[in-house]
């Protein structure tokens, strides 16, 4: 399928997009889509980052430290993300009982209601279905590239 432009000055630093490396044209799209799922995200007083913890705390209870490891960040910034969420409801956080140096937290049900509302508008968002001919292979193809950087 062939990618809608804008004309020649329309779009900033736009006009040679055509001749960018493959990864400059990855990033690029990836940042913009990320910025316009964040705002999806802020309609709702949720960021990308605890987007991703509410995915984790879906399974289970989980540590601090084991979701700032499953996130691949610090203990500190997993920290100021919990006690955010804490603060607007959508996780609860609480000391282990075994370890008092631990923290634990859970989702709480309205964490688990707004993780499925963004779920839901990523799937069905027009980000990637109006632009791709088959969102799911692109997808698939992502996680190759992913699985295979790791």
């Amino acid at each position: 399928m062939a990618a809608t432009r804008t004309g020649p000055g329309e779009g900033p630093g736009l006009d040679d997009a055509e001749s960018w490396p493959t990864g400059r044209l990855l990033s690029t799209a990836a940042r913009l889509l990320e910025s316009r799922f964040d705002d999806v995200l802020a309609e709702h007083d949720l960021t990308h980052a605890g987007l991703i913890v509410l995915h984790h705390l879906a399974s289970g209870t989980r540590t601090q430290r084991e979701l700032a490891t499953l996130c691949r960040v610090t203990d500190q910034t997993m920290s100021r993300t919990t006690a955010r969420l804490h603060r607007i409801g959508l996780v609860t956080r609480d000391t282990d009982s075994v370890d008092r140096r631990r923290s634990i937290a859970t989702i709480t049900p309205e964490g688990t209601r707004l993780l499925g509302i963004a779920r839901r508008e990523e799937q069905e968002s027009t980000l990637l279905l109006g632009v791709l001919d088959d969102p799911a292979s692109f997808r698939e193809q992502l996680l190759k590239i992913i699985y295979s950087g790791v």
